[in-house]
């Protein structure tokens, strides 16, 4: 299996990759395990939960846990774990997470693919209605229900500034 990790974080100057670990309608989150080479179940969602949009994270960079940058790739598509998409970063939700005492920033980065028709009228994720918005707040918030996390909602930033993020987390 390819390095995902350390794949280019940029595929040219407008565009990321993405690598997808948990697909669209999945009702667990899966993570790449890179000892072994393979996803690995991170943890099964509460009843009635799924992802709304693959989810992943942009390889070579490292976000304030640890982890590489997470990415929520918005389109219709359901694709697999391991797919690795061309996306345009449209913006970014800033989370703070809490866990054990300790204070962690956490943000998402929200991408469409650039093979995506339905989805390339979206420039900046504050364009998506304010339910949605809301709606995928609630959905960060029970996916963390369960494990001693709490989430603080900072705000949603356009694409100008999911880039300047994405830039200042590279490895």
């Amino acid at each position: 299996m390819a390095d995902l990790l350390n794949l280019p974080t940029w595929a040219d100057g407008e565009y990321i990759h993405a690598v997808v670990e948990t697909q669209r309608g999945s009702t667990c989150k899966l993570d790449l395990d890179t000892k072994l080479g393979v996803f690995m179940l991170a943890k099964p969602l509460m009843a009635g939960l799924s992802y709304p949009y693959d989810w992943g994270f942009i390889p070579s960079t490292k976000a304030p846990d640890g982890d590489p940058l997470d990415v929520l790739i918005v389109h219709e598509a359901k694709t697999y774990p391991g797919v690795v998409l061309i996306c345009r970063p449209v913006g970014v939700l800033e989370v703070e997470q809490k866990s054990g005492g300790k204070t962690e920033r956490n943000d998402r980065v929200f991408a469409v693919p650039d093979r995506s028709p339905l989805e390339t009228d979206l420039k900046d994720v504050r364009d998506l209605p304010s339910r949605a918005r809301e709606e995928l707040e609630e959905f960060f918030r029970a996916t963390n229900a369960l494990e001693n996390k709490a989430l603080r909602f900072l705000g949603w930033r356009g694409p100008k500034h999911a880039i300047k993020t994405i830039r200042r987390l590279e490895k």
